[in-house]
């Protein structure tokens, strides 16, 4: 028996390792180096928005019909079916930088192999076609088409996208010829793709195999250390030590679209060095009684985040630039570690109340102006309080030296100990060291992680309603945006396999509907605007020149003989 249980155990290990290692089959034609990969989901996305519904979208309704749009891209607009692609299977797009500039590409399943070779003649007519192991390849610069019976790939060259360092930039400022000396051979990169070996790919990323296998309509690749790596190369950021925040690290996310909601889930990969850091320094839960105390009738806007001060004292150090800290803040007054033993390590940053009124100085000078008008906190929790007088002498010093003599600060700040905030009037610091607000009922939604946020949409969109009501057509676009948007939560922090996890949730209006639906809708409302815009303008525009009598019309100036 205990042979038997001991084999069972074998097994279920091997064939855990085996699942682990098994590469997963959309990442085979993706170069490891691919900067940005988007996968789509379209059995997914279109079991929530069907074509049909797209097509009415009067953006699409136009381009359909315009002589300017390719052959090609109408058949898409038309019914993407008749492209020979499968619409219900992965759909991948991916961008990549390389030395002489780069190339994105679009990926996807073959439904019918007779129309989609139709359908990419309609884009490269007269290109040249061959086939090499089994592959088909249809090029004319700077579009090439790989396929075979199953899968294809579209590749277009990008060569803009060269690495844009700060010598780069400079000399395309001085007007500089830049482009790369030795053109891209379509054929060969298109090619090179089906050549793949699996180590070289995507196939085999753990990292990108575990992003797919989670429930999305959209998932989303972000390689920062490949887009950081020509600012890397700058002597400055070498001397700073700056590539240990982006040497491996990478951000993946997925997106789901739900009645009523944008759901979008994230996780922020990291390097060795920066990983120890963040699990020795960064596993602190926001304020609760903080986030209660945030003054304020109307609350657009809240931020909280939990910190341990002497994680800032170790990554400095990581970076390499502890001593110029130290020296900057020693000529102010304090230290870094009379920072760290001044604070707590909690952070509050809030708005509210936000309005729009009249400015007293624009009527001095004979003109009707508006300019924004709010309550904002800014608060922090106090560790040692001689040390947190430092700061705040610092603060002072600095402070006098930035305003004229005549002036008065435009804010106000207090403490009661254990908190000290900073406000646009010392009544609102005083409430937020003294009382909870029974307004912030969001509090459960953004805490419980190191970060938490949450921003009212529509309230926001409310306090301009002056301003974006001034015509016809922005008023019609201002009632669409205050129907569709709600609100925005998102919080993080939680450390795992590497990665710092973090959601995202943008909340519309109707509760009850598909959010991607009521995107399109959206979208179809301001296309329908734009349109009837540009009837008017056009319109206004003849009816100007109908009237214009032809004497006033300045006749061209006579030859001279």
């Amino acid at each position: 028996m205990q042979i038997h249980f001991r084999n069972l155990l074998l097994g279920s290990a091997i064939l855990s390792l085996a699942s682990c290692s098994k590469p997963n089959t959309q990442g085979k034609l993706i170069p490891k180096e691919a900067a940005i990969v988007i996968q789509v989901d379209g059995k997914s996305l279109s079991s929530k928005l069907s074509w049909d519904e797209i097509k009415q979208n009067p953006v699409f309704a136009e381009a359909s019909k315009d002589s300017t749009v390719p052959a090609g891209m109408k058949v898409i607009l038309n019914n993407p079916d008749s492209a020979g692609i499968d619409t219900k299977t992965d759909l991948l797009f991916f961008a990549l930088q390389d030395s002489i500039g780069g190339y994105v590409a679009f990926e996807g399943t073959i439904k019918d192999e007779d129309q989609f070779k139709n359908f990419i003649k309609t884009f490269a007519a007269d290109g040249s076609e061959n086939e090499a192991d089994g592959i088909k390849f249809i090029s004319k610069t700077p579009f090439c088409a790989g396929y075979t019976k199953d899968k294809f790939v579209y590749l277009f060259d990008a060569p803009q996208m060269s690495q844009m360092d700060a010598l780069s930039r400079r000399m395309q400022r001085d007007s500089i010829d830049i482009t790369p000396s030795k053109p891209r051979d379509i054929f060969s990169t298109c090619k090179a793709l089906f050549a793949l070996s699996e180590s070289n790919s995507l196939a085999k990323n753990d990292k990108f195999t575990a992003l797919l296998k989670e429930n999305g309509d959209m998932h989303f690749w972000m390689n920062t250390e490949q887009l950081t790596k020509s600012a890397m190369n700058n002597p400055m950021m070498a001397m700073a030590n700056l590539d240990k925040l982006y040497k491996g690290s990478l951000t993946t996310g997925t997106l789901n679209f739900e009645n009523g909601k944008i759901n979008v889930d994230v996780k922020s990969y990291v390097g060795d060095e920066l990983g120890k850091l963040y699990k020795k320094y960064g596993d602190g839960k926001v304020s609760e009684d903080m986030l209660k105390r945030m003054p304020g009738k109307d609350i657009i806007g809240l931020m909280a985040i939990a910190y341990k001060p002497e994680g800032i004292k170790e990554l400095l150090k990581l970076l390499g630039v502890d001593g110029i800290a130290n020296m900057g803040l020693s000529n102010v007054g304090f230290t870094m570690d009379d920072f760290i033993k001044a604070n707590k390590g909690d952070l509050v940053l809030g708005l509210s109340d936000l309005s729009m009124k009249k400015d007293s100085a624009a009527g001095e000078m004979g003109y009707v102006s508006e300019k924004p008008d709010f309550n904002f906190i800014f608060a922090t929790s106090i560790g040692d309080k001689d040390a947190f007088n430092k700061l705040i002498n610092a603060g002072k010093k600095l402070g006098e030296k930035g305003l004229p003599a005549d002036s008065k600060a435009p804010f106000a700040y207090s403490d009661n100990g254990s908190y000290f905030a900073i406000a646009n009037s010392k009544e609102n610091a005083d409430k937020f060291l003294s009382a909870t607000n029974p307004n912030v009922d969001f509090i459960n939604k953004i805490n419980g992680q190191a970060f938490g946020g949450y921003l009212n949409i529509h309230l926001l969109l409310k306090a301009f309603e002056k301003e974006a009501t001034k015509d016809s057509s922005a008023s019609a676009v201002y009632d669409a945006s205050l129907k569709l948007w709600d609100n925005l939560l998102f919080k993080g922090g939680d450390f795992k396999d590497g990665a710092i996890a973090q959601t995202v949730e943008v909340n519309l209006v109707d509760k009850t509907t598909n959010s991607l639906k009521q995107l399109n809708q959206y979208a179809a409302k301001l296309g329908e605007i734009y349109k009837a815009r540009k009837a008017k303008e056009k319109a206004s525009s003849m009816a100007m020149d109908a009237t214009i009598p032809i004497e006033d019309v300045a006749a061209p100036p006579a030859s001279k003989k």
